[in-house]
């Protein structure tokens, strides 16, 4: 079994943040076989490191009209139709056209499973908000349970 984990975003936007902040929280525990990464949102760097993979788990930051921030959202492959992507992003393109793109070119791992949290303030700066913080721990633990599942289901 092949996985990676991606946090997606931008430290120096705040709660854009989360998805890095996860990505380290996850990268501490030392899973064997796991692959940790942290990345800006450029499509071409996300292809490049889930291309290959068996299962990726992503984390990224979204912002809702209206705004719950703290609220986390699972998507998996089976759902990228139902992704909005009209959705604006502080990656570029963003992770939704990522995921369209790799689907068009043939370059998504075997399954994928998304964790968007709901952030409040991607203005310029480091540290993330407090409905942001309280998430870390929950979207951490579902994270290392999603590669869990997957490693069990292989071995």
């Amino acid at each position: 079994m092949t996985a990676v984990v991606l946090g997606v975003g931008n430290e120096n936007r705040r709660d854009d943040g989360v998805g890095p902040a996860v990505a380290r929280a996850v990268a501490a525990r030392a899973i064997p076989n796991l692959l940790v990464t942290i990345s800006d949102g450029d499509p071409a760097t996300l292809l490049d490191a889930w291309a290959d993979m068996d299962v990726a788990v992503l984390v990224d930051a979204i912002v809702c009209d209206p705004s719950r921030p703290g609220t986390v959202h699972r998507f998996d492959s089976q759902a990228l139709a139902a992704l909005d992507a009209k959705t604006t992003s502080t990656h570029g393109l963003g992770l939704t056209q990522a995921l369209r793109l790799g689907a068009v070119l043939g370059r998504l791992p075997r399954r994928w499973v998304l964790y968007a949290v709901e952030v409040a303030d991607i203005g310029y700066g480091r540290g993330l908000s407090s409905s942001t913080r309280e998430v870390l721990e929950p979207v951490t633990s579902a994270v290392l349970a999603e590669v869990a599942g997957v490693q069990r289901s292989t071995s």
